[in-house]
């Protein structure tokens, strides 16, 4: 079994059941335009598949647990559990031809670092595009399980990873295959809008172009399933295709008594006989 490297917001290991239950019987090649931290493609295990991403530090993640597995495991262990040393590492990126310089497996190995000892397992940047989560205070984390990433660097050998805006995949995709879109969600109100996984967001011109984007994939025979939040936007977005709501936990709100089940929708333009 393989199963998410690194914690990210938004991701579906609580609902992996009820995305599972609302897939396709059968398709063809998988496709995941907006990987994050994998939680259905690693369920999954989906041989030949196509991931993409626009955050060029998780999809150059996802090449070096690819292609040099070993030699991040090794400089993972190196890594210091302190406050003092977080915020160093951190700073790296503040000074850009410097980062341009690290090379990809310590980029790597920060990216996971940052995100296993950051606040509530945060990934978020400025406008500049450096990190700016706070260092989390965890007394114990763990930073990583060396046999998962083995298990994940072999089942990525058959994976393309490329990096960039969702659209690119579109080239790719061809009659029965099947694509799971998780895009930063619609907010929900004025004080959840947590789009800032990149330095461009993710604003409403983008969600109406990936709309654009399903709807030339149920054109062309090939499946989609979207994840969302129950918006009126989004319902009335993909008004003509299949709705589904599903519960999920929030877990972003600082405070734990603002924590709880929240509404969410998968859109799905095939019926259950697929």
């Amino acid at each position: 079994m393989c199963k998410p490297v690194i914690k990210w917001v938004g991701g579906k290991r609580q609902l992996i059941d009820e995305i599972k239950a609302n897939m396709p019987k059968k398709f063809n090649r998988y496709f995941e335009p907006f990987i994050g931290g994998g939680a259905l493609f690693f369920e999954l295990k989906a041989k030949d598949a196509i991931i993409c991403d626009y955050n060029e530090e998780l999809t150059n993640l996802y090449e070096v647990i690819k292609n040099k597995p070993l030699e991040l495991i090794k400089d993972l262990k190196k890594h210091i559990n302190s406050e003092e040393y977080y915020y160093n590492l951190r700073a790296l990126d503040r000074d850009q031809k410097r980062y341009k310089r690290v090379s990809k497996v310590k980029r790597a190995s920060r990216f996971i670092f940052l995100n296993k000892t950051g606040y509530n397992g945060l990934w978020r940047v400025n406008k500049k595009g450096q990190h700016n989560v706070p260092f989390g205070r965890y007394k114990n984390p763990t930073i990583f399980e060396e046999e998962n990433i083995l298990k994940c660097s072999k089942l990525l050998q058959t994976t393309t990873i490329i990096n960039g805006d969702f659209e690119k995949i579109k080239e790719y995709i061809k009659e029965g295959d099947f694509i799971y879109l998780d895009p930063p969600y619609v907010p929900i109100n004025n004080t959840s809008n947590f789009t800032a996984y990149t330095d461009q967001g993710f604003d409403e011109d983008m969600q109406f172009r990936l709309k654009k984007l399903c709807d030339y994939i149920d054109s062309i025979g090939a499946y989609f399933l979207l994840s969302n939040s129950c918006t009126e936007f989004i319902t009335d977005l993909y008004k003509g295709y299949e709705i589904v709501s599903v519960s999920a936990n929030r877990a972003l709100n600082c405070k734990a008594d603002k924590r709880g089940k929240i509404k969410e929708v998968l859109v799905k333009n095939y019926g259950t006989y697929k």
